[in-house]
């Protein structure tokens, strides 16, 4: 199956439905993320986001409905074309994911020795380049347990980005952080967006983040997209439960948000 031509399209669902224990967490999921863009998807526990995610590289595959990357239909790839597919992303988990028995650096090679034929001199010459892109410098010899939770987390997303993937996915790229070190994540997402040119897919609870960095901000509810807008267009919505979700974080009026959206 292939889907509509549309050049600018990198993933897209169309009428996705997910069961599980009898209850639809995906109910007819409908959207396109665009190329280069920061899609931000956003709604209380248990919504579905993370579900939503995982069925981008196929950790899930939908009960009925098709997720396309480009032109190719995910769930019916099989293989070999499974894997090139998934190899289009990079996946940031959401607690960094990082291997404990493995130094930073050995974790950020990982997938370059597992994926590619590259040498040990190239590997070590892209890892000690990625770690400087996320600040990182000089923390290649120290172990997960050496860090903090900021730092395992751009550990993390060194190691999503190390095989230049032209997707990354984000799930809660700033859960579990102070508000100083989220803010730090924030901007380390729009700058490798910017340097990198990559289409990111975020998934947050974090409205100050989704309206930060997203492009456009997808909130879902009822197992659907209820509301597909940009930060400013988002924050004067209409739609009640986007406007009990901004106000659940103080995002009201008075903030800084309703302001710049005047």
């Amino acid at each position: 199956m292939t889907m509509k031509d549309n050049t600018d399209s990198m993933v897209r669902f169309e009428k996705v439905k997910k069961v599980f224990a009898g209850k639809a967490v995906l109910d007819g999921m409908d959207f396109d993320i665009r190329r280069g863009e920061t899609f931000v998807i956003v709604g209380p526990s248990g919504t579905g986001k993370s579900v939503t995610l995982k069925h981008m590289v196929r950790l899930l595959t939908p009960d009925q409905g098709d997720v396309y990357v480009g032109k190719d239909c995910m769930n019916e790839a099989t293989g070999s074309r499974l894997a090139v597919l998934r190899e289009r992303f990079g996946y940031l988990f959401q607690g960094g994911a990082l291997l404990a028995w493995l130094t930073v650096g050995e974790n950020i090679a990982l997938p370059l020795r597992e994926k590619t034929t590259l040498t040990e001199a190239e590997i070590q010459k892209r890892v000690h380049a990625t770690l400087e892109m996320v600040e990182m410098a000089g923390d290649y010899d120290k172990r997960p347990s050496d860090i903090s939770g900021g730092m395992c987390k751009r550990a993390g997303l060194a190691r999503a980005i190390v095989t230049e993937p032209e997707i990354i996915l984000y799930d809660e790229p700033t859960s579990g952080l102070d508000p100083v070190t989220s803010r730090t994540i924030d901007a380390l997402i729009a700058r490798l967006k910017e340097e990198l040119g990559v289409t990111s897919v975020v998934v947050t609870h974090d409205l100050h983040s989704a309206l930060s960095i997203g492009s456009r901000i997808a909130m879902l509810h009822g197992g659907r997209v209820a509301e597909t807008s940009t930060p400013v267009e988002f924050v004067k919505s209409k739609n009640e439960e986007v406007q009990s979700f901004l106000k659940s974080q103080f995002i009201t009026e008075a903030g800084q948000w309703e302001r710049d959206a005047r």
